[in-house]
């Protein structure tokens, strides 16, 4: 006999569980249930689904596989079993087949055990390559330390040059955007003649193409990534030109050092009124002045980005995994070699040579313990003669151009398994293992800091207190930041929401400003829960404040109100086309509830003109809950508001999928996405649709069958940020994101382990992080990597 034909991954319409839910199931005697359960499946249903439900060919070709609970599996073979003859497997037989499938190949637990995942040997994926490079540039200038302030510095100075005794001024700017026009832009400072100076750093939240654009009307140059490395150069002022543009890739996690020097020159003619602005377009965004927030008010060490565009990962389990070897990874990583030999020879090796003057030239001495040092941070262990003999000294005696040889050695290094497979460290000490996987989750890189190599050469990474302690330094870095938003950003699926676009007519004001705005808010939103004293996971759902602008507080209405500004600091807040300086909510926020229905998520999960309690359910179930649902039967195109003028939006849905073949996993999926009806297609607060109260009612089986359900959004952000489902689903993603392997090729039980100390932490997240990696760098040790 066979399932319902559609029937993949087994869930159960709630209206047939009233048996099942009503009290968690209980079985007096497993071991007997599920030998009666064998005995009726092998008779009834292995024919066509397999002994071990694997799939037969030509007849159910699936696997029975899923993560119903045991109740809701009861109820759906009592339901569809046999095909045809429903009424031939109830009561008693429907639980014992149950038992027999959830614990010999259905659940998660039965794979797990018939198949223990296992660490997977993989390549760097694009982001661990970059982020790579970007440390193996920084080992030889030095690695920034995590900063709270904020801001630009700027020199003001009159006369057109830096001159000490003509300093005026010295102070932090929250950005730059300056009109001068012809007054001095300071006490003390002549209006004919001035010369300015900011220097600072640009913190990039996410990889990508960054547009930078400064406007000025006299003369600057600007620097960006080392000094001495122009990126714009307008130190004389040509024509009617204002606007000057550049595109840098930049790398998540990583500040970019920058100055400008801004130059107002007496002139015989008239002179031209004096402006500047420095604005960026950051990847998905819109034109903005760079934000305060974005700013570190000095100079940091010189910073590299690879330019080279690199091929998406594999995402086929849910996180990147570095798995395809073909043409289009091959190339792109010997340009990327290519591309980073040319930096380590015009800014690195003269660096090197600059600090290193004690080592003799003679033999070329200095260069081959540049090449060295180059080589061993590469492949994060020390250099056998051996590999000393192949990858530096047969290729510097191949040529007495010392910018050549160098290219050389770096196209071998990085074009090498050494390199690009970090696993295969089976030789290295202890120590230098565990600072390679702490490096490698918590940045996607290499260990570089100085710190962390001393370690390593003390052999101080050895027990779990050491490990535990290295962890704590690392997870406020920069660089774990920025993995960490970016972990964040896919376990709220936000990273696939595109351009968010509503109907015009009914949402005047939507706009992509706005847009810009809703998405800083979510981010200042998360960043400050995640890396506040408490870093409690439950205040992403139950915190009752939230960061808005001028703009969306016009948008939302009064929930989205921001505080007053400090007294003298209103005529500071940005204007203009851009997005807007972030500011707390006020008080008062009964409808705001953390995350759950922020107005970008609720944007994003929506119709451009209607509320799409399908796509909302669906992100609750995958994401939040961490539950599986299989692909639909058919695409299918949502019915139209304008065929039933009548029917609210939750009737709308109700109505099309209506037929048992969508209740299968509708009755999951509308259950939770009901209860966030009372927030419209653009994230609104409403309470009556078509003339009618919104009915937010709905529902949700947890993994051990306890039936939960909500009145409205409040009861289920409470749910969230209590529920052991949701937990268990937040630390899982967060390991498959930082590990990029199965938790549970850790053991079977890790996630479980995981999420009871996540759980006794008090939901603390960098604690979660830090436990993540001590496993990460410890465990692999007596751990088989599959090849």
């Amino acid at each position: 006999m066979t399932f319902h034909s559609q029937f993949v991954r087994i869930t159960l319409p709630l209206a047939l569980l009233v048996l099942a839910c009503s009290a968690p199931m209980v079985w007096a005697d497993e071991d007997a249930l599920r030998d009666k359960g064998r005995k009726i499946y092998l008779s009834m249903c292995a024919d066509c689904h397999g002994e071990k439900g694997e799939g037969v060919v030509g007849a159910y070709e699936s696997a029975l596989i899923g993560d119903a609970s045991l109740g809701e599996l009861t109820h759906q073979i009592t339901k569809t079993m046999p095909e045809g003859d429903a009424e031939a497997c109830v009561g008693p037989d429907a639980q014992s087949v149950a038992a027999f499938m959830h614990y010999a190949f259905y659940s998660e637990a039965a794979r797990i055990r018939n198949r223990p995942p296992q660490i997977t040997l993989a390549r760097l994926t694009g982001n661990q390559l970059r982020q790579s490079l970007a440390d193996l540039y920084s080992h030889f200038h030095g690695v920034p330390g995590y900063t709270d302030e904020r801001g630009v510095k700027g020199i003001y100075f009159t006369g057109s040059r830096w001159k000490d005794e003509n300093k005026k001024i010295e102070r932090v700017d929250p950005t730059i955007d300056f009109d001068f026009g012809n007054e001095s832009p300071g006490e003390g400072i002549g209006k004919e003649e001035f010369y300015v100076h900011w220097n600072g750093s640009v913190i990039a939240e996410e990889t990508g193409d960054y547009e930078i654009i400064v406007r000025s009307t006299i003369s600057f140059t600007m620097d960006f990534g080392k000094l001495g490395r122009t990126l714009i150069d307008n130190h004389v002022q040509s024509g009617d030109k204002t606007e000057f543009r550049e595109v840098v890739r930049l790398t998540a996690g990583r500040a970019y050092p920058f100055k400008i020097d801004y130059i107002q020159r007496k002139r015989k003619t008239e002179q031209p009124p004096a402006s500047i602005s420095l604005s960026w377009v950051p990847p998905h965004s819109v034109e903005q002045l760079i934000p305060k927030r974005n700013l570190i008010p000095w100079t940091i060490e010189p910073t590299y980005s690879l330019q080279t565009k690199l091929p998406p990962d594999d995402r086929s389990y849910g996180f990147e995994r570095g798995i395809a070897v073909d043409r289009q990874w091959d190339d792109s990583t010997t340009s990327a070699a290519i591309e980073f030999g040319i930096v380590a020879a015009d800014e690195l090796w003269p660096h090197y040579s600059r600090r290193n003057k004690k080592i003799p030239e003679e033999n070329r001495a200095r260069l081959k313990a540049f090449l060295t040092e180059f080589v061993e941070t590469a492949f994060r262990t020390k250099l056998s003669e051996e590999t000393k003999q192949l990858y530096i000294n047969q290729q510097i005696a191949e040529t007495p151009d010392d910018h050549e040889a160098i290219r050389r050695v770096v196209l071998i290094t990085l074009k090498s398994p050494r390199f690009l497979y970090p696993q295969t460290d089976a030789i290295d000490s202890p120590s230098q293992k565990v600072a390679n996987r702490l490096a490698l989750t918590f940045y996607d890189s290499i260990p570089s800091d100085k710190w962390l190599l001393e370690k390593v050469e003390r052999n101080q990474l050895q027990d779990e207190k050491q490990v535990r302690e290295a962890a704590w330094r690392m997870v406020n870095d920069f660089r774990t930041r920025g993995k960490t938003r970016e972990m964040l950003h896919e376990w709220l699926n936000v990273s696939h929401f595109g351009d968010i676009t509503k109907d015009s007519a009914r949402f005047p004001g939507f706009d992509p400003q706005l847009l810009a705005d809703m998405r800083a808010s979510l981010d200042q939103f998360l960043d400050d829960i995640v890396w506040s004293e408490k870093s409690d996971y439950r205040q992403l759902f139950t915190a009752d404040w939230a960061y808005t602008s001028d703009r969306m507080a016009e948008f939302y209405g009064d929930q989205w109100k921001p505080e007053e500004a400090p007294p003298g600091e209103a005529d500071k807040l940005p204007r203009g086309p851009g997005p807007q300086q972030l500011r707390k909510t006020a008080q008062g926020g009964e409808h705001r509830l953390g995350l759950l229905t922020h107005p970008y998520l609720m944007s994003g999960l929506a119709y451009t003109d209607t509320s799409s309690p399908i796509h909302r359910g669906v992100f609750l179930i995958r994401y939040m809950l961490g539950r599986t649902l299989r692909p639909p039967n058919a695409a299918f195109t949502p019915l139209s508001p304008d065929l039933h003028p009548d029917l609210t939006t939750r009737e709308r849905v109700a109505l099309q999928t209506s037929p048992d073949s969508c209740q299968v996993c509708h009755t999951r999926i509308n259950g939770l996405g009901f209860t966030l009806e009372r927030f419209d297609a653009v994230g609104r607060f409403r309470e009556i649709e078509k003339d009618q109260p919104i009915n937010s009612l709905g529902s949700y089986i947890t993994r051990d069958d306890q039936e939960v359900t909500f009145q409205n959004e409040q009861d289920l952000a409470q749910f969230l940020a209590t529920s052991d489902d949701a937990h268990r689903a937040f630390v899982s993603r967060a390991f498959q994101h930082f590990v990029k392997q199965p938790v549970a090729a850790y053991g079977p039980e890790k996630l479980d382990e995981l999420t009871e100390k996540f759980k006794n932490s008090g939901y603390n997240i960098r604690a979660l992080l830090v436990e993540i990696a001590v496993i990460a760098a410890m465990e692999p040790h007596n751990a088989k990597i599959a090849g």
